[in-house]
């Protein structure tokens, strides 16, 4: 499907650089999953080949949004960044919007209805169109419209330009085969695809290559990879040739579904060492009806059953999950089941949503939906259970010593606290500080520290003395060395000039490093 609609606002070339895309800036704003994170990685990769360059802060002369229409107020959210940028646009003609994601290959020519001021709409499937849309729109004077129905290139076949020098997403599949009532994730992304096998370890190893030393498998179900080429295990043993590869130290993956998750992952799992003591496992409800309603082929039993089975060979396996309240006819019972669950699963974090009623679901159109007031209780009832699982998890932490990878995100409280952060092997939070004396970390770099303080979303480690702290500097801290360097046009850090002196670090982070 491909419209075009009037852009008056759409028309002015950049006819000072001579070209559509020469030294024109962009900025991609993300709603939404993982799936749509490493989209727009895409996106900014596909951008960048097109010539245009990131807008570091400044207003952009392109802005994309990647939307999510899982939750009910996805709309709400792009209209009002979009009528935020509109006397904007008007103020700069040539400047232009693009929207593509999930909402788009929803609401198609709404969103051009709603917001006329919008150059360009592209769906989940025809991501590689962006920078024709845009050239297209700016050329014809018209808005863009292009959704396809199923994939046209394989969206890892594109550019693609990481967020992270240190870790990365690696897609193995998109789409979806299941029909859970309250999703509209599977009309959106199609049925499930599968990539080959080769294609996948390829990807791996370029990352690798560039200095990543770790990687998130990523599906819609994980799991059921292989499922277009008949091969139930193929995903175990994706994870298993993952450890075979010189240089990646932890792989991730996500997210599961119960009803596909077999002994063969776990003992996958259990027998790389690469692959990290952590597991997402989406629960959804605690309560077998609520679960039958929702068309998920599990019940709490196989659950919890699965959980048993993770930590019989990964003891120190965090796990988290995703649940669901309110949805429609979850009676008291229904919900106190849920609670049940999540006190027997401990699960050291937990993504709990209320019910979103979503037009084109089957849920949307079931009798029952229940009163916000009663969500909201028994949203806070379960959020109150789950912190608490949460506190007491991480307190069992305390005294562990930990091995944490270093982001360069650190915490909010980060100038006054003067810690950095990081991620355990097992994902969990860490803020951590670096005792006077004791040599810094760059993000990528590998720190080991005991954990001194918990609470229920962090951990933190305050080392008394250099020798409570060990730092191993990797591969992933001297890629985000040279990657630094080639943003400021510097050297990395101990890098020979061509005249032999040690080279001059600019741009660099300031380490908070803790006095005596």
């Amino acid at each position: 499907m491909s419209l075009t609609f009037p852009s008056p606002a759409a028309g002015t070339e950049n006819e000072a650089t001579g070209g559509a895309a020469a030294h024109r800036t962009y900025q991609v704003r993300t709603f939404g999953c993982q799936m749509n994170v490493h989209d727009s990685e895409r996106m900014a990769g596909m951008l960048e080949a097109a010539g245009y360059v990131p807008a570091d802060g400044a207003q952009a002369d392109v802005v994309v949004f990647n939307t999510c229409a899982v939750r009910e107020n996805a709309d709400n959210k792009l209209y009002g960044n979009l009528g935020q940028l509109a006397p904007i646009k008007a103020a700069n003609p040539g400047m232009q919007i693009a929207v593509g994601g999930c909402l788009a290959q929803k609401d198609r020519e709404t969103i051009l209805k709603k917001a006329p001021w919008v150059d360009a709409v592209f769906g989940t499937h025809n991501v590689g169109a962006l920078p024709a849309l845009l050239d297209r729109a700016r050329h014809n004077n018209e808005a863009q419209l292009e959704i396809l129905e199923s994939l046209d290139v394989f969206p890892s076949t594109l550019p693609t330009k990481r967020d992270s020098v240190y870790s990365g997403w690696v897609s193995i599949s998109v789409g979806c085969n299941n029909t859970c009532t309250f999703c509209i994730v599977p009309s959106l992304r199609g049925k499930e695809k599968d990539r080959r096998p080769g294609e996948i370890l390829a990807e791996v190893q370029a990352l690798v290559d560039d200095g990543a030393i770790e990687v998130t498998l990523l599906g819609q179900n994980v799991n059921s990879y292989g499922v277009e080429f008949g091969d139930r295990q193929a995903f175990s043993k994706l994870l298993r040739a993952c450890g075979e590869i010189p240089g990646l130290e932890r792989v991730r993956f996500t997210s599961p579904h119960p009803a596909a998750f077999t002994d063969d992952v776990i003992d996958a799992m259990a027998e790389t060492p690469n692959v990290m003591p952590q597991l997402h496992m989406p629960l959804q409800s605690g309560s077998d009806k609520v679960l039958r309603d929702m068309k998920r082929s599990y019940r709490s039993a196989k659950f919890l059953g699965i959980l048993d089975k993770v930590r019989a060979k990964m003891p120190h396996a965090a796990i988290s999950t995703d649940i669901i309240v309110g949805f429609p006819g979850e009676t008291e019972e229904d919900f106190q089941a849920t609670l049940d669950v999540v006190e027997k699963s401990r699960f050291a974090t937990a993504f709990t949503f209320q019910y979103s009623k979503r037009p084109g679901t089957p849920a949307a159109d079931l009798p029952d939906q229940l009163p916000k007031a009663v969500v909201q209780e028994r949203f806070e009832r379960l959020t109150a259970l789950q912190d608490r699982i949460a506190a007491e998890e991480n307190a069992k932490q305390l005294g562990r010593r930990v091995e944490v990878m270093v982001t360069a995100q650190s915490g909010r409280k980060s100038e006054e606290t003067h810690r950095l952060s990081g991620r355990s092997q097992d994902q969990r939070l860490v803020h951590f500080t670096v005792p006077g004396g004791a040599p810094a970390p760059r993000p990528g770099d590998l720190v080991t520290v005991t954990i001194t303080e918990a609470a229920a979303f962090h951990l933190i480690a305050d080392p008394a003395t250099a020798a409570d702290y060990s730092l191993r500097r990797s591969r992933a801290g001297d890629a985000w060395d040279r990657a630094q360097a080639d943003s400021c046009g510097a050297p990395a850090p101990g890098a020979a000039s061509p005249g032999g002196r040690p080279g001059v670090s600019l741009g660099m982070p300031s380490i908070p490093v803790r006095g005596r």
